[in-house]
């Protein structure tokens, strides 16, 4: 999707962190910035559109990507509709400050909308120099088939990628599903989400602190669930792995997300400097993911998806 660029890095903080972030990821050579119009209900945008102006960032050196789906609390201001898709994507370039974005994704499906009307309206906007590219988030492959399908029977611009969440605890679609869009479209994909909401940093070992994310209900709720203790004990084996390969559990978990042929970039959702720079930490980890470390975390995980070609060489 851009070359060199691993990762990328979601922007939805207070300016002044946001600020901080950017910086610390432009210097290391992240140049993908994600968003979205839902995001702090636009703020994100503003604040990011702020930034890349106030640092005077070359345009031409940024891959700006941000996802439409929720505008606002009126009825037209939601979905996939064409009116949505153009006002929604004029509104976040108003806010961005900014003549056009490098992808915009449909941040879900939308069964309320005909898939033809979807397509065309992605198609007038990319015509329209208001995205280069567009591509989709949270769809189904078959669901991605058939935008493709569509845009291929009206001669209109079909997606290019796919935002998909994946870590070691989710593996299905990205290992199964996708691929095969990947082989057969050439659809690529940003992953999100590559330390499970931060459950994958081993913070959650002995509890939950007040001030993390995990005092959230639904995340509280799926850290001390079965499942969820089932997954800190094999978190403990990992963190085996990281000591041996000198880096933290985090870092090992973003490297493998990154070994993935099929991945295009991987989105970083991280709150502080310290945390960012420990994430791009997983770079230098990478070649020190082998077959056989791959192996031995496959064996620990006890999760690989069963599928007749395997891309997670």
């Amino acid at each position: 999707m851009s070359s060199g660029c691993f990762l990328g890095v979601t922007c939805n903080k207070p300016i002044r962190v946001a600020e901080q972030l950017m910086t610390i990821a432009y210097e290391n050579g992240v140049n993908l910035f994600d968003t979205a119009e839902v995001y702090s209900a636009g703020k994100a945008e503003i604040i990011l559109g702020n930034i890349i102006k106030k640092k005077c960032l070359r345009r031409s050196s940024l891959v700006i990507t941000t996802k439409l789906y929720w505008g606002g609390k009126a009825e037209t201001e939601r979905g996939l509709s064409r009116k949505h898709i153009i006002e929604g994507l004029k509104g976040s370039l108003q806010r961005l400050q900014l003549e056009y974005v490098d992808v915009v994704f449909a941040n879900r499906p939308d069964s309320n909308t005909p898939m033809e009307e979807i397509v065309r309206a992605m198609t007038h906007i990319i015509n329209h120099g208001m995205s280069m590219y567009w591509g989709t988030s949270r769809w189904s492959a078959m669901e991605i088939m058939e935008a493709y399908s569509v845009a291929r029977q009206f001669n209109l611009i079909p997606p290019v990628c796919e935002q998909a969440e994946y870590h070691l605890f989710q593996r299905d679609k990205v290992e199964m599903q996708l691929p095969e869009l990947y082989h057969k479209i050439g659809v690529g994909v940003v992953s999100w989400s590559p330390l499970a909401c931060g459950i994958i940093t081993g913070k959650y070992e002995n509890g939950i602190p007040e001030s993390s994310r995990a005092s959230l209900k639904w995340l509280k709720e799926k850290i001390l669930s079965e499942d969820g203790r089932k997954q800190q004990a094999k978190l403990k084996e990992l963190t085996h792995i990281a000591e041996k390969l000198s880096c933290t559990l985090p870092q090992l978990a973003i490297a493998w997300c990154l070994r993935n042929e099929g991945v295009s970039s991987v989105l970083l959702g991280t709150s502080n400097p310290a945390q960012l720079t420990e994430n791009l930490g997983a770079i230098q980890v990478l070649p020190k993911i082998t077959a056989h470390v791959a192996s031995d975390i496959d064996k620990i995980l006890g999760n690989r998806p069963q599928s007749k070609k395997d891309y997670h060489h």
